[in-house]
């Protein structure tokens, strides 16, 4: 329910509040959610997600996902629908009441996502995260390296889906309560992916190239609180650094 506030989907004025809920719920009523050339991939990447995480649920997941996703490609003609879709939108699926609002949630992080790297390409983004990674954790870098660990697929699939392919449901719902509440959240993504890499570094390092990129590909239950206040820590360490760095 915070989250509907957060994401600016209902509004703090609670004299508005059924008005303006009806209102949403008759415009989502109409955008079309027929079935269409892309409804059996959605279909596939659905099931598969519902059978890897256990989701278990009275409610009619499946369909839910479906007329949500379709809803979205239908209403914003521009956007081509793509499998991590379904991963954007499980944590409102799971969590949100009422479809109408998961539509809407779902709608406003897609759209800060597009406007994010409309403005800044998922080239740049990595290469950016590249850079702090190699600076912040120097010894896990190296490592990599030498294992031929190819750490930029990784960080494409981790910073355009803010980590929702690669962390369980449980997690990301947790990292979404942090991102959500904070204006600035996706400028400090990335210093959450690092954090996740720093909480890791010692398992990693024991690792060869294959178990490395499937414990990436598929992270371990983490202490999401453990995570953000690392996060943070790494904010608070580059920012004092370039700082340092400008006064030289």
């Amino acid at each position: 329910e915070v989250w509907l506030y957060l994401l600016g989907i209902q509004e703090a004025d609670r004299s508005k509040e059924i008005s303006t809920q009806k209102q949403k719920l008759q415009e989502y009523e109409l955008i079309d959610k027929d079935p269409n050339e892309m409804t059996k991939r959605v279909r596939g990447e659905i099931s598969r997600y519902l059978r890897k995480t256990n989701i278990e649920s009275s409610r009619n997941m499946p369909r839910l996902f479906e007329d949500v996703i379709s809803a979205y490609c239908n209403h914003n003609h521009r956007v081509e629908y793509y499998p991590a879709m379904v991963n954007l939108c499980a944590p409102f699926i799971y969590s949100v009441k009422r479809e109408c609002d998961a539509f809407l949630c779902f709608e406003k992080m897609l759209n800060t996502l597009d406007d994010h790297f409309s403005s800044r390409s998922i080239n740049e983004s990595v290469a950016s995260f590249m850079t702090l990674f190699r600076t912040c954790i120097p010894d896990l870098y190296s490592y990599f390296e030498e294992e031929e660990v190819d750490i930029k697929e990784w960080a494409a699939s981790a910073l355009q889906f803010v980590l929702s392919r690669e962390l369980s449901l449980e997690n990301t719902m947790r990292l979404w309560d942090t991102y959500f509440a904070v204006p600035d959240w996706i400028e400090l993504h990335p210093f959450f992916c690092l954090a996740i890499l720093r909480h890791l570094k010692e398992n990693l390092e024991e690792l060869e190239q294959s178990e490395i990129r499937t414990m990436l590909m598929r992270l371990p239950p983490l202490d999401m609180d453990q995570i953000v206040n690392e996060a943070f820590n790494i904010r608070h360490e580059i920012l004092e650094r370039q700082i340092s760095d400008d006064s030289l």
